[in-house]
Formats: C-alpha cells, sequence, structure tokens
C-alpha cells in the first residue's frame, strides 16, 4: 500500500495516498480524449516522456498533486501496491516539476491522523485547485468511464451481444428516427477513426494494451465518442449524444482492417 513520504520541492511532508501515470499511453481517461488535452488541464508540457502523479494530503491535511517526471519509480510504485506490497514512493527533489493544489481524481481515502481532505489556502498566483470532472450526468468525462468499465470487464460486456441482430453493422448508415440516429452515430465515429490513419491523432487517441491470446485491446476516443475494440472481435462504441447506450459493432468486412490498422499507429505501455 502506498507509504508516507516527503515528496514535495520545499521539503513538506506528503502523505501519500496514490500515483499514477500521465503517458500517451497511460492516463486517466476520465481527465480528456487525449494526452495532450490531460496535459494541458493540469498545466503540464505535453512532453512525450510523461509523469508521474502522486496525490497525497500535507499535515495539515490539504489536498496535494506532486507532479514527477521520474516515470518508472512512479509505475514501479504501482505495480508493487497492485500486489498488495509496500513501496517507498519518494520521488527526488530534481524530478519533480511541481506540486498542484488539489486533485484531479475523485479518492475515496484520506490519510490517517490529519484533518479531513480539504483544499489548501489559496496564495497569490496560485492556480485553482484541481478538482474531479463532474462524472454524476452523462458527458465526456462519464462516456469515458464508460468505455474503461468495457475494456476492464470485456468477457461480461461480450456475452450480453451474442444474437447478431444486436450488432450495428460498420457498413451501415443513418436512419430516420431514434435508432438509425445511433446508427447514424456509430458510423460517423467509424468515418473518423479510419481517418486517424490518414491524418494521426494526437497522442493518446489510440491506445493499444494486452489482451487474452495474440489479440490487443484498442482504446480509440474522438470528440463526442469513445471506442472499445479487440482487434480478434468486435467493437463497443460509446456517444455523447446518445446517454448511458452502448452499441456493439459487429465485424463485418470492414472492422477487423480498420482495428488492424489502428493498432499499428497505436501507442503502448513501454
Amino acid at each position: 500500500m502506498p507509504t508516507t513520504e516527503s515528496t514535495d520541492g520545499d521539503g513538506d511532508q506528503l502523505f501519500v495516498l496514490t500515483a499514477v501515470l500521465l503517458t500517451p499511453a497511460q492516463f486517466p481517461s476520465v481527465l480528456g480524449d487525449d494526452y495532450p488535452e490531460v496535459c494541458a488541464g493540469l498545466g503540464l508540457e505535453p512532453y512525450f516522456e510523461g509523469y508521474g502523479l502522486v496525490l497525497g494530503q500535507d499535515g495539515t491535511g490539504a489536498r496535494w498533486t506532486v507532479v514527477t517526471e521520474d516515470v518508472s519509480l512512479v509505475a514501479c510504485a504501482i505495480a508493487a501496491w497492485d500486489c498488495g506490497m509496500e513501496y517507498d514512493l519518494s520521488p527526488g527533489e530534481d524530478s519533480i516539476v511541481g506540486a498542484l493544489p488539489g486533485w484531479p481524481l475523485a479518492l475515496a481515502v484520506s490519510a490517517p491522523g490529519v484533518p479531513e481532505p480539504h483544499d489548501p489556502e489559496p496564495q497569490d498566483g496560485d492556480p485553482a485547485p484541481l478538482a474531479p470532472p463532474d462524472a454524476n450526468a452523462w458527458g465526456p468525462a462519464q462516456r469515458r468511464l464508460g468505455a474503461d468499465e468495457i475494456a476492464m470487464q470485456w468477457a461480461a460486456w461480450r456475452e450480453q451481444v451474442d444474437d447478431e441482430e444486436a450488432f450495428a453493422e460498420p457498413g451501415e448508415g443513418g436512419g430516420q428516427g431514434e435508432a438509425g440516429g445511433a446508427r447514424g452515430g456509430v458510423r460517423r465515429v467509424l468515418e473518423e477513426a479510419r481517418g486517424y490513419l490518414t491524418q494521426p491523432p494526437p497522442p493518446g487517441r489510440v491506445r493499444s494494451s494486452f489482451a487474452a491470446g495474440e489479440a490487443r485491446t484498442l482504446r480509440i476516443d474522438g470528440p463526442g465518442w469513445s471506442m472499445v475494440a479487440r482487434t480478434d472481435d468486435i467493437a463497443f462504441v460509446l456517444l455523447d449524444d446518445d446517454p448511458g447506450e452502448v452499441h456493439p459493432v459487429g465485424r463485418g468486412p470492414e472492422l477487423p482492417g480498420l482495428l488492424s490498422s489502428l493498432d499499428k499507429l497505436a501507442v503502448r505501455p513501454s
């Protein structure tokens, strides 16, 4: 589990609660559709090497997000914590980019022995405290969280669409009424995703990760939409314009080649 360490550039103690990676291949999807968008929201330059974000509280209970360039250290800490092991996460001062007030993600934990989490008292020139996106109502943040859930629980979602009539085929165009609008939205998503092959999108719009066997899990995002797919199977599309709905896309003649091509240009975890 996370350990208590002094990690900010001024030597103040930070009670570390968690950490996340911010790289083109791995970043909190809820914060944006691509890596540069997430960096912009945090006031960071989108360097290809990426960052580690260390979330914790100071001795007064104030929320802080420490940004470090030591991505390997943060990755090792996350891997250890995932295995239930303790890890001394204490980035060197020369690797720390800055300490940002607030947290960009919602945390359900707090440090023992200090006051409840709260934003630090603002100082002249300080940026506004970071705050998690509102994911209570349907919109980009909740749509991206939904895509995350499908990627993590692929088998459960796949079992729900064994009826061929449930699929929106890649070649379908729009029709009349609500169902036709959804089909047209899916078709637009596939066309925009295909456009990435000729005009590469910002880093992180197309990500590839391990799946069972020799397959890959693809995560593709764009303005108002997210798609999750496996290179050996189907795809699921979520749309900002269609709240709460998940649209399965059958393989048909087009999807396998599109997914294979997208996988070739995707960024992958190192």
